[in-house]
């Protein structure tokens, strides 16, 4: 399971070293795509295919999950670590998330979120974390105790 997050830098090149913590856990390979929210989510192999054979359990006849799928599957990417620790993230990708040179990484259970700094700065300020309790409540109808 991945949590925490950390703060790092791409370098002139699209390279970004990703946190030792993460690359344990990740290995040397893993996929990364567009996520919600303007982020980039990096998937382990394992993951992923498991997210895959649900995308492709979808009844393809539904537009909307054409367009689902289409959106995760047309921005993947595989992504190899070199023996810096670092993965080129795809030029398509660092604009999507609008990474230009500071990025956050956010370990969210068995994915991990990659961040311009500067938007997950924003989206953190604007959370409603003054709302929790209501926002645990209704989790909580769903099967979430805390």
């Amino acid at each position: 399971m991945f949590k925490s997050e950390y703060n790092h830098t791409l370098d002139p090149k699209g390279r970004l070293i990703v946190p030792s913590k993460f690359r344990d856990e990740l290995g040397d390979s893993f996929v990364v795509t567009k996520g919600l929210d303007g982020c980039l989510l990096i998937y382990p192999n394992v993951t992923w295919n498991v997210f895959e054979e649900k995308l492709r359990a979808l009844p393809q006849t539904k537009k909307e999950v054409r367009t689902l799928v289409r959106y995760f599957l047309a921005g993947a990417a595989d992504c190899e670590v070199d023996k810096q620790g670092r993965i080129l993230i795809p030029g398509n990708l660092r604009d999507f998330a609008s990474i230009e040179k500071d990025v956050v990484f956010v370990g969210v259970g068995e994915k991990i979120e990659i961040w311009s700094k500067e938007k997950y700065e924003q989206d953190i300020s604007d959370m409603p974390y003054e709302n929790m309790d209501e926002i645990a409540e209704r989790l909580a109808d769903m099967g979430l105790n805390i």
